[in-house]
């Protein structure tokens, strides 16, 4: 089994039980790829350096981070820099040979560069321009694969190889859950996104409202009006995953003794490939609209 862990980067978030959990999966003879962010690192540097940053919402309603030139440098010190570092560090004390990888190490990530964006902005719909950000198109799953193969675990972070229009790359910046459920898809392993809430629930503000499971499209449409701010894009990055051939995802809260063990296991939200409506369903819907 190889399981692709996503660690978040939020203030909340605390690493020490995934990262020996980790061990004790590596242990038992698992192959495991474990992916970080790191936004409020990043958020934090920025404001250490006297700069804001910026977070637009696009015409969909969804907020991101706009990744200007400087905020790009920022990442690129920070998340490779310091945050993946420190996790390998970690990784290291716990008994694992880990070692750390970009997504611009070869070709791991890539896609094509965004340098525009359209956003919302008192009610108006813009383009931005400027931006140094891209959406994950091919993942090297054989770099992955000779990396568990030699006895190593992976820890992978933005940023990914972005392909200019007029030829070349330039980093950029991906959104981690995202990168996360690319990995999976590509390796076709169980994705646990580990976050600092147990799972998705029916209500953002109750616990005991936690969806435990969808397996069907109705069941998966139920947790996608469930989603909302930062658990939307969980929600598309999990859609994703099982697209590109997951064999489940999980969210489950990073704050436990045995965080990834405990989802596997049943703990959090499990989404399986059934909760996604196949081919013919879509092709049927069409039909039938027509």
């Amino acid at each position: 089994m190889t399981v692709v862990v996503k660690i978040g980067g939020a203030r909340a978030v605390e690493p020490e039980g995934a990262l020996a959990d980790v061990a004790s999966l590596v242990d038992d003879g698992e192959d495991v790829v474990v992916v970080h962010g790191g936004s409020t690192a990043v958020d934090e540097t920025l404001e250490e350096l006297g700069e804001e940053p910026t977070y637009v919402e696009t015409p969909g309603g969804v907020v991101g981070r706009f990744t200007d030139e400087r905020t790009m440098d920022v990442f690129k010190m920070v998340m490779p820099g310091k945050l993946n570092t420190d996790l390998v560090e970690s990784l290291h004390n716990e008994g694992v040979n880990a070692v750390g990888l970009s997504g611009t190490d070869g070709k791991l990530l890539e896609g094509k560069r965004k340098s525009a964006v359209r956003v919302k902005e008192d009610g108006k719909k813009k383009i931005k321009r400027g931006d140094h950000s891209g959406t994950i198109e091919s993942v090297n799953a054989d770099l992955l694969e000779m990396t568990l193969d030699g006895g190593y675990t992976p820890v992978v972070s933005v940023p990914v190889l972005g392909r200019e229009k007029e030829g070349g790359y330039t980093a950029v910046n991906a959104d981690a859950d995202r990168a996360a459920a690319a990995v999976a898809g590509a390796l076709e392993a169980d994705l646990v996104v580990l976050t600092d809430v147990s799972g998705i629930y029916e209500d953002p503000d109750d616990e005991s409202t936690k969806i435990d499971s969808a397996s069907t499209p109705d069941e998966f449409s139920a947790v996608k009006d469930a989603a909302e701010g930062f658990m939307t894009k969980k929600v598309m990055a999990a859609e994703e995953a099982l697209e590109g051939g997951a064999t489940s995802v999980i969210v489950a809260t990073a704050n436990a003794d045995e965080p990834i063990t405990s989802a596997l296991e049943g703990e959090g939200t499990t989404l399986e490939p059934g909760a996604l409506k196949d081919e013919d369903e879509n092709e049927a819907e069409t039909e039938a609209a027509e």
